[in-house]
């Protein structure tokens, strides 16, 4: 098999507009296992993006050896990803898996047993409990559980305690997608399809480098740019991508606005449809409200006024308004380059503009998908682990809360409605003040994915603050923690996940987890179990005792709402590999895409949410709403360009922005414990342009400092091809992994310098938008540790830019890496 480090994507299988993807199945095992030597194949789908990429488990001695893409898999036809390939199993048997509890004593965290370990979690929170009730208890959890998990914690959070203080690191990422979802359509879910790529005349990606965030994907529009009457493609991002690279090779355009203008640019592109006659009016008129309101916000927003905002030329700027206005079919993609930046929901809630302005949804080539960062992050949002509630119901609205109340058997005046759910930036701000005062973390690293992360640290400490984290590793967070639970992951346990574009998969176990370690279902069981929790007739809330019976329960929740799972079941899953919601009895197999029938679920009764003003994030009543007499019909919202709350300044000259490289995922759990991909990617770096590197004297691999006014880390540059006036960094790089390192080689945690501010309606952070300087520290001895494969290569083909005369850059791969824990089967 080919060297999936060195060539990303794999080989291509280039196929016409309108024909089947075709299948190619890839394969990784472990060193010294052939295929012959697999005991077994166990059906799961890969948790290390947010594609959903189907594959089987290969098992040998007990032990997970190897994965294989699934070739009738309706996400991936077969293939997987480098981090896929090469890191889904490693960690599984890494020697410093946590499979004991843990507990805090004298200052020191020391290994105990179960019941002592949960027991002083259950002491505390009923001694809360009874001093100062539910608001006292808050959860933040992740993108990478399993349904049967995240609805467990519902039930736990809303109808046992009765806390609102509940959400996810799913804000982090893909906030902002729920939210546009909610302010255009009515209620979350994804409109469009995988499919959609098969059929489309142009692909727009806004703010999304999917040729590293999911790799697969990116594989199956190659096989479309590259086959026979392509898609042009059209990049909007500040750096010059492999999406920006194709977008030039197919006559495309690639947009690179300056951070945290995106709101600009896309009242541009709007206005344009309206000045050129591109919007379908007639379908407007049948299917939209607020096309008046939104062309008079547009209107400011000339091709010359986005070129002055922006620094986007203005041609550009028309050039990609006519590929979108006068091609038949249009696919949208958005991720992080919107959702972390400036304006955030009212430039994701734009693309939705464009495409119901042309009529553009609900058919084959013409659809939307506002991505997802992590794997499972679109069922926190649905099981309402992140706050929202089950089954996409609104926590405004009287009815929805009965029906909740009725199916958990509880008192509706238990389930937190009287104000909207608590963000996780509040939720760390609750407990900064210790009015949240116990804190349950599951399968994320705030320590190091939060911004501004010296002050998340700080909360963690708080001795007010009773901290406990359920992990794989002892983390960054876990190591704050005063009692730390042993969690199996992935591979380990049973249960189901969905993917960005609604395909649920059914992940079976595969192996035993190590040690004491449970699977985070039976921990959340056996914390429910041990608070004695009851429903109005005295039974235990929390019957189920199984993942199928948790899935059951789930499924039967969702009847009639727009995320159905009532015809899905474990048997039916095990058929077909990976299949769409909503399944009921009028879409027994699935649905590929959403609102065929242009009807969108905003209905004042049925609707998610009521909506929000997008510049305040003030909430439209319920009585405002019915107001408006939807019926079915999408909102059109537009907002103002405004300056973003840090712009540059003479002592910050530059602005900063984060995010993401192929080879690792998050803060490096699994990924950092793969040899390959740590080779690929091993250490942080930032990326600075040509011209911002001449003229702060700043070479390839020099030793730099890059200061905010929150913070500082110390890297290597990497000169590369970022816009002039932008630095990047990536944000993967916490302190697990530093043992051996030179004290002045571990400032590197790129959220050191990010700010607390966050979007008025999504409530995600502003990752991507802060100023900042850079510095000099000392000349380098080598090349900067970044991919010379991906975004980050360096700005010039064939060397790295020395103006030391430094030795051509020739390899991925940095010599002098930091020591830490491996497979032994990968050591070489």
């Amino acid at each position: 098999m080919l060297d999936r480090i060195a060539d990303i994507w794999g080989e291509r299988t280039p196929h016409a507009r309108g024909t089947v993807w075709p299948a190619r199945v890839d394969l990784h095992l472990t060193d010294g296992v052939a295929e012959q030597d697999v005991d077994r194949w166990v059906q799961s789908a890969c948790l290390l993006c947010s594609n959903g990429c189907g594959c089987d488990i290969a098992v040998k001695d007990g032990r997970m050896v190897g994965i294989r893409g699934r070739a009738t898999d309706v996400v991936n036809h077969g293939r997987l990803g480098p981090k896929g390939l090469y890191g889904s199993t490693p960690w599984a048997s890494s020697p410093d898996r946590l499979t004991r509890p843990l507990v805090r004593e004298g200052g020191r965290l020391v290994e105990t047993d179960w019941e002592t370990a949960m027991g002083r979690v259950v002491e505390r929170s009923k001694q809360l409990l009874a001093e100062n009730g539910p608001l006292t208890h808050g959860f933040y959890t992740s993108g990478q559980l399993f349904i049967e998990e995240y609805y467990t914690l519902a039930v736990i959070g809303k109808a046992g305690l009765g806390t609102p203080h509940m959400d996810g690191n799913t804000r982090l990422c893909t906030a902002t997608s729920a939210a546009a979802f909610k302010e255009s359509f009515g209620a979350d879910g994804q409109p469009g399809s995988y499919t959609d790529i098969e059929h489309c005349d142009a692909v727009f990606l806004y703010g999304h480098n999917m040729a590293e965030t999911q790799t697969v994907l990116w594989a199956r529009i190659l096989d479309r740019t590259h086959g026979a009457d392509p898609p042009r493609i059209v990049c909007v991002d500040p750096r010059r991508t492999p999406v920006a690279e194709e977008a030039e090779r197919t006559g495309g355009v690639h947009l690179a606005p300056r951070v945290g203008t995106n709101l600009a640019l896309m009242n541009g592109l709007t206005r344009e449809l309206f000045e050129h006659g591109w919007v379908d009016e007639d379908w407007v008129a049948a299917h939209t409200l607020g096309r008046d309101e939104l062309r008079a916000v547009v209107d400011p927003y000339t091709p010359e006024e986005v070129e002055r905002i922006c620094g986007t030329p203005a041609s550009d700027v028309r050039r990609a308004a006519a590929i979108f206005g006068e091609s038949p079919n249009v696919l949208s993609t958005v991720l992080q380059g919107f959702y972390q930046s400036h304006q955030a929901t009212a430039a994701s809630v734009a693309v939705h503009n464009l495409h119901l302005l042309r009529g553009m949804i609900g058919r084959p080539g013409a659809g939307v998908l506002q991505m997802n960062g992590q794997p499972t992050a679109q069922n926190n949002r649905e099981c309402g682990a992140d706050g929202d509630f089950p089954g996409f119901r609104n926590w405004g609205n009287p009815q929805h809360v009965e029906e909740l109340a009725s199916a958990w058997n509880v008192d509706p005046l238990t389930i937190p409605h009287w104000a909207p759910p608590t963000n996780a930036m509040q939720i760390f701000n609750y407990a900064e003040k210790a009015s949240i005062e116990l804190l349950w973390i599951s399968a994320t690293n705030p320590a190091v994915s939060m911004p501004e992360s010296s002050r998340i640290r700080s909360i963690l400490s708080k001795p007010e603050v009773f901290v406990v984290v359920q992990d794989l590793f002892l983390t960054e967070t876990a190591e704050l923690a005063d009692v730390v639970l042993p969690a199996a992951g992935w591979g380990e346990k049973t249960g189901t996940f969905t993917n960005v574009n609604r395909t649920v998969h059914l992940s079976e176990q595969a192996v035993e987890p190590p040690g004491e370690a449970r699977s985070d279902l039976d921990i959340l069981l056996m914390y429910a179990d041990a608070m004695d929790f009851r429903d109005l007739d005295g039974n235990p809330l929390i019957s189920w005792r199984t993942p199928e019976q948790a899935f059951d329960a789930w499924r039967a929740v969702t009847a009639g709402r727009p995320v159905d799972y009532t015809g899905l079941s474990y048997e039916k899953l095990r058929g077909p590999s990976g299949i769409p919601w909503p399944v009921d009895e009028e879409h027994p197999d699935g649905t590929d895409r959403l609102y065929t029938d242009f009807v969108f679920p905003t209905d004042t009764d049925y609707c998610e949410t009521y909506g929000h003003d997008l510049v305040t994030g003030g909430a439209v009543t319920e009585q405002e709403h019915r107001a408006l007499r939807p019926a079915g019909r999408a909102f059109l919202k537009g907002a103002p360009y405004l300056p973003a709350h840090e712009e540059p300044s003479e002592d910050y000259p530059l602005l900063y922005t984060t995010g993401r490289t192929a080879y690792q995922f998050h803060t490096r759990t699994k990924t950092g414990r793969s040899r390959p991909l740590h080779d690929a990617a091993p250490d942080a770096w930032v990326e600075l342009s040509v011209p911002d590197a001449a003229s702060l004297g700043i070479s390839e691999g020099d030793w730099v400092r890059v200061e905010s006014p929150r913070g500082a880390i110390e890297v290597r540059a990497r000169v590369g091809q970022v816009m002039e006036g932008a630095v990047f960094a990536p944000f993967h790089y916490g302190s697990w992994d530093l043992d051996g390192v030179a004290p002045d080689e571990q400032d590197r945690l790129a959220n050191e310098l990010t700010m607390t501010v966050w979007d008025p309606v999504s409530k995600q952070p502003t990752f991507k938008t802060a100023a900042c300087r850079v510095t000099k520290v000392r000349d380098g001895d080598g090349p900067a540790p970044a991919p010379t494969t991906t975004a980050s290569a360096p700005a010039r083909v064939g060397s790295v830019p020395d103006t030391r005369g430094g030795p051509p850059s020739g390899s991925h791969v940095l010599a002098d890496t930091p020591t830490y824990p491996l497979d032994p089967s990968q050591e070489s």
